[in-house]
C-alpha cells in the first residue's frame, strides 16, 4: 500500500527522491480519475461520513474519505485490495 498526502510538501516527488518512481508528478489523483470514484449503496446523498473507492486502469485501487476535500489517497495494488476485502468479509475488523 502506499499513501500519499497532497498537503505534506515532502510526499511530492521532487522533494522526496526515494517516492519519485512511485508517484507520477500530480500525485495518486493523476491515476485516478474523478468521474471514477464510487461510495457505497449505504451512504445514501445525505451522508458524508463514507469511504470512496476508485479502481484505476493500472490494477490499482484508491481509497479515500468522502467527507474530507483533498482526501488523501491510499493506494492498495489489487492483491493488496483482494487481501483486505477478504478480511473484511471474515469479520476480521469488527469491533
Amino acid at each position: 500500500m502506499d499513501t500519499f498526502d497532497p498537503h505534506d510538501p515532502h510526499e511530492h516527488p521532487h522533494a522526496n527522491p526515494a517516492r519519485a518512481h512511485r508517484l507520477p508528478a500530480a500525485g495518486p489523483a493523476a491515476r485516478f480519475p474523478d468521474h471514477a470514484w464510487r461510495k457505497p449503496a449505504a451512504c445514501g446523498p445525505n451522508s458524508g461520513n463514507c469511504v470512496e473507492v476508485n479502481l484505476a486502469a493500472q490494477g490499482l485501487v484508491g481509497v479515500r474519505d468522502s467527507k474530507i476535500d483533498s482526501s488523501p489517497v491510499l493506494v492498495f495494488d489489487r492483491g493488496e485490495w483482494d487481501e483486505f476485502v477478504s478480511a473484511v468479509r471474515r469479520g476480521e475488523f469488527d469491533g
